[in-house]
């Protein structure tokens, strides 16, 4: 993992043993699962080291101050939740995923990480936001590479507290994204906080972190039902 190590350093991070064995073991069970289940298209072991686990731990750039709630919408193979619980250990996860067989890997690696804290949630977050156990909980809510930031914003930011923050890593560039996005933020009770560049030689690609601040509760009518939120976005 000396790729992983060494870029987060550059992050201001530095990896314990037991931190590296844990991603080492992610690395060799997700390549294993990978073989049943379509988990990644990144599988060599430099790349998912940078692309999945470095690109992770950039979120830390956009933390600000203690963190104890985490909901990583739309998980997928567990990043960026994953990652960052591994080297936050104190923080509750919760990982959401809608897929049942992505669920189930996710189940077995908390348990190979000997991960606590970690909670798996199978279903649509258009759904699960609705559930006062989840709704407006947390203190940072993520997504990466889910949807348009429009429809990103609608079925992720009402998971975030009030004074919480929702975290958007995104690629490219993303000036036209975040202004389609104005109408979702507001309307769901956001306000862009800062966009931050993630510059780092690891990435030849242009990355930002996109941070939304929740300033004011979610009204009741958000998200809407499943597949709206994509289907017709809260455009400006």
């Amino acid at each position: 993992m000396e790729k992983l190590k060494l870029g987060a350093e550059k992050l201001g991070l530095k990896l314990k043993e037991r931190q590296l064995k844990q991603f080492e073991v992610y690395y060799q069970e997700l390549i294993e699962w990978n073989k049943r289940i379509n988990l990644t298209a990144i599988t060599s072991y430099q790349d998912v080291q940078i692309k999945h686990f470095l690109d992770a731990l950039t979120v830390t750039l956009a933390l600000r101050g203690p963190i104890a709630s985490l909901i990583d919408v739309g998980t997928g193979a567990g990043v960026p939740g994953l990652p960052l619980k591994i080297i936050l250990p104190e923080i509750k996860l919760v990982l959401l995923e809608a897929t049942a067989k992505k669920a189930a890997f996710l189940h077995h690696l908390k348990e190979k990480l000997a991960l606590d804290n970690v909670e798996i949630v199978v279903g649509r977050a258009e759904e699960i936001a609705h559930q006062q156990q989840y709704r407006q909980q947390f203190d940072i809510a993520l997504a990466r590479g889910v949807a348009p930031l429009p429809t990103v914003v609608e079925i992720t930011l009402p998971f975030c507290a009030v004074g919480g923050s929702f975290i958007a890593q995104q690629k490219g560039a993303i000036s036209q994204e975040i202004s389609q996005a104005t109408r979702a933020i507001s309307l769901l009770g956001g306000k862009l906080a800062e966009v931050i560049k993630v510059d780092l030689e690891e990435f030849a690609d242009e990355r930002q972190l996109i941070v939304i601040s929740k300033v004011s509760p979610t009204p009741k009518p958000y998200p809407r039902r499943p597949g709206i939120p994509s289907k017709r976005p809260l455009l400006p």
